[in-house]
């Protein structure tokens, strides 16, 4: 059954499904790329959080001279200095901003997965709900590894990310354009 959404969408996407497919295969060569080196992409990843953060704290100490309460110019001051450090020290030290943030995301994996398989047991009376748990399983025992091998998996795990995450993007994108063809 077409819907009024795939009318007003279709013609447009089908008409540019090419641009879909070239931009997929070009982040599917930067995967490669990404693959051929992974500490180089570990650098490049932790260059781009430091870079977010570094404009964050300057956006936050900029808000702070337009902000007039006495508690607020403190709040924003803070939070834009420490933004600001951050991002700074995200250049001077990548490889040491790359192991805080491989602990960070091996916490975070642990956290998510364990959150994960309780949800999943929560819903025990709807179908599917292990499938919910498994994800958290597997997303916990990514977690657990990342951080079983740290620090020195810090030198190649966020370039690794960064990798399969550009390769699966321009599949997803291949796969898109291919569809919106149609």
């Amino acid at each position: 059954m077409i819907q009024k959404s795939d009318i007003v969408l279709r013609p447009p996407l089908g008409e540019k499904w090419g641009w879909f497919v070239a931009l997929g295969v070009a982040l599917i060569m930067g995967g490669g790329i990404a693959f051929g080196n992974v500490m180089a992409a570990t650098v490049a990843s932790v260059y781009y959080v430091g870079m977010i953060m570094l404009l964050g704290g300057i956006l936050h100490l900029m808000q702070a001279f337009r902000v007039k309460k006495w508690e607020s110019v403190f709040y924003w001051i803070l939070s834009g200095a420490c933004y600001t450090v951050a991002g700074v020290f995200a250049f001077l030290n990548p490889m040491l901003a790359s192991a805080a943030l491989t602990l960070l995301m091996a916490v975070a994996l642990i956290v998510a997965g364990a959150l994960r398989i309780w949800t999943g047991f929560r819903l025990r009376a709807l179908e599917g709900w292990g499938w919910i748990a498994l994800a958290g399983v597997v997303t916990l025992i990514a977690g657990l590894i990342i951080a079983a091998g740290w620090p020195v998996n810090s030198l190649w795990i966020l370039g690794l990310f960064l990798a399969i995450d550009l390769v699966m993007q321009g599949l997803a994108l291949i796969a898109f354009g291919v569809l919106a063809k149609g």
